[in-house]
């Protein structure tokens, strides 16, 4: 099951981006098998099984990579292996043993895939670092929040998932995929701090314009808009209006009924406070679930802004099955979708001591 059934895959245990990227290889049916350190990752927040749901789909095993049977083990399956990924900061795995010249050595159609937060070279390199400092300095964080408030803390999603985990897995399917036409492996360098810079490309390119001004708060996707910004509701529940088009947006004044606006002036920004005046005394006069039966079947983008706890019962959710119960615990389900090779989440069963496991993972 899976566009990557076949594809062996060795993950080095980390934290973050790495077990991310591993999860959503082993969605699309990859072969992974995760070494862990003993004492575990390392991370600050002990997640216990199965609530960890970042490690679902693939085994674990432990070996000590500063012994030289750990270091052996590894470089066995590398012999096996279609990639390898890590994420210890720069110069760790040459110093087990187990860089990519190691690894390469023994299987030179290896792709070794490398994540760490501020790359491999730089003044930067081997310094400490989370999600929200990558993002600091690419300018993400800075845009993002009220113009007159400090910066929003957009959860760990920019650094750690979007720009780190997620790049990883692009940059591994990337150097698989050559791999197949060049026989030979290479190195992904895939830093958070370049994926980050990554994710702002458009907002530099709309800078760079003139089309975008660099103070959070007074843009067109930054909460200044009032027509692409949450609005409290009568039962302090609150809506997300994502108005942007003129013809969504006249729709949007039609259900909320405020016919002395003018279409033409939508984007004119000194306007903008006195229609978002309006569109937030407009929204108050109704509860969440009251505007959400009366903008259903609209084009007016409007949606309920869900909790976390509300999200699964949404009646879209549930009709694409976005999210599934593995041993009672609600988790999204794997993406993107696949119309032939369906992704799954495996199911590892009842796990063989690790020798049994290794043995196994290296010959199926």
């Amino acid at each position: 099951m899976g566009p990557l059934a076949g594809f062996k895959i060795i993950e080095i245990a980390g934290i973050g981006p790495g077990p991310f990227c591993g999860m959503l290889l082993a969605d699309m049916g990859a072969d992974l098998i995760r070494i862990e350190r003993p004492g575990g990752a390392g991370a600050g927040v002990d997640i216990p099984a199965p609530y960890n749901v970042l490690l679902r789909g693939r085994p674990g095993i432990t070996l000590d990579l500063k012994t030289s049977t750990g270091v052996e083990k590894v470089l066995a399956m590398c012999e096996r292996a279609d990639a390898l990924f890590e994420g210890f900061r720069p110069g760790v795995m040459e110093q087990f043993g187990l860089g990519p010249d190691d690894c390469l050595a023994v299987n030179e159609k290896l792709v070794y895939g490398r994540v760490t937060g501020w790359g491999q070279d730089g003044p930067l390199a081997k310094r400490a670092g989370h999600d929200g400092n990558y993002a600091a300095i690419v300018g993400a964080i800075a845009a993002i929040g009220d113009k007159d408030g400090p910066p929003a803390v957009p959860l760990n999603l920019i650094g750690d998932y979007g720009g780190g985990g997620a790049y990883l897995a692009i940059g591994i399917l990337a150097a698989l995929l050559e791999a197949t036409r060049s026989g030979r492996g290479q190195v992904v360098d895939a830093a958070m701090i370049d994926g980050s810079a990554s994710l702002m490309s458009v907002f530099y390119g709309l800078m760079a314009g003139g089309l975008w001004k660099d103070t959070r708060g007074s843009n067109l996707l930054d909460g200044a808009a009032p027509f692409y910004r949450p609005y409290r509701t009568r039962d302090d529940g609150y809506v997300f209006v994502g108005a942007i088009e003129p013809k969504f947006f006249a729709e949007l004044l039609e259900r909320l009924e405020l016919r002395d606006v003018d279409l033409a002036a939508q984007y004119d920004q000194s306007q903008w406070g006195t229609l978002g005046d309006k569109l937030a005394a407009a929204f108050a006069l109704k509860t969440r679930e009251e505007w959400t039966v009366l903008f259903d079947g609209s084009d007016a983008c409007v949606a309920p802004v869900l909790s976390m706890s509300e999200a699964p019962a949404h009646p879209h959710n549930e009709a694409r099955s976005l999210f599934v119960n593995i041993d009672d615990v609600i988790q999204p389900a794997p993406a993107p979708r696949f119309s032939r090779t369906e992704s799954v989440i495996q199911d590892v069963g009842q796990l063989a001591n690790e020798e049994q496991l290794i043995e196994r993972w290296m010959n199926d």
